[in-house]
This record gives C-alpha cells, sequence and structure tokens, in this order.
C-alpha cells in the first residue's frame, strides 16, 4: 500500500521548520518551512479529499505545532516534535487511503 505523499511533507513540516528555526536563530524561517509544507499539503488534500478532510487535516497540523510547544516543557523539545510529528504523520496516512 502506497502511503499518499502529504505524509513526509507533513513530517519535513514539523521537523524542519523546527530545525530551520533552532539552529538558524530565526523563528520566522522556521515559520516558512512549517507554511510552506503546509499549505502545499491543504492545496493536495483539498483537492483530493475534498474541503472537510483538508480542514480537518490542517486543523491537526496546526494543533501538533502548537501542542509541541507546551510538551516541550515536559518532555523536552526534540521529543515533543518527534512525537507530534509522528502523531500528524499518522492522522494523515490515515485520513488519506
Amino acid at each position: 500500500m502506497a502511503v499518499d505523499a502529504t505524509v513526509p511533507v507533513v513530517a519535513v513540516g514539523l521537523v524542519g521548520g523546527f530545525a530551520a528555526a533552532r539552529y538558524s536563530g530565526r523563528r520566522e524561517l522556521g515559520g516558512v518551512v512549517l507554511a510552506t509544507a503546509g499549505a502545499w499539503c491543504t492545496r493536495r488534500w483539498a483537492v483530493e479529499k475534498g474541503p472537510a478532510v483538508a480542514g480537518g487535516l490542517l486543523a491537526t497540523y496546526l494543533a501538533a505545532f502548537g501542542g509541541s510547544h507546551p510538551l516541550a516543557k515536559k518532555i523536552g523539545a526534540w521529543p515533543s516534535v518527534g512525537l507530534v510529528t509522528v502523531a500528524a504523520a499518522g492522522v494523515t496516512a490515515i485520513a488519506t487511503r
């Protein structure tokens, strides 16, 4: 079974956005990575699965980003990003079958 192309892009958006912000020292650069991946995925979801699924998956993606911040205070930054990325990518894989 093939995985939808948006699944790895969700992962790259979350992990890559964090890494870009952290290692460049520029939070806005991380935001560009996050937003670019999210926009590309949302457009593809809307075309292939419809606006309801696209909206739900975008909400999941943004909740993963937002949820990683308070979670990082409890378990650390990288573990938090890893956990929310696995969750968001998993939801995306299921919803885009």
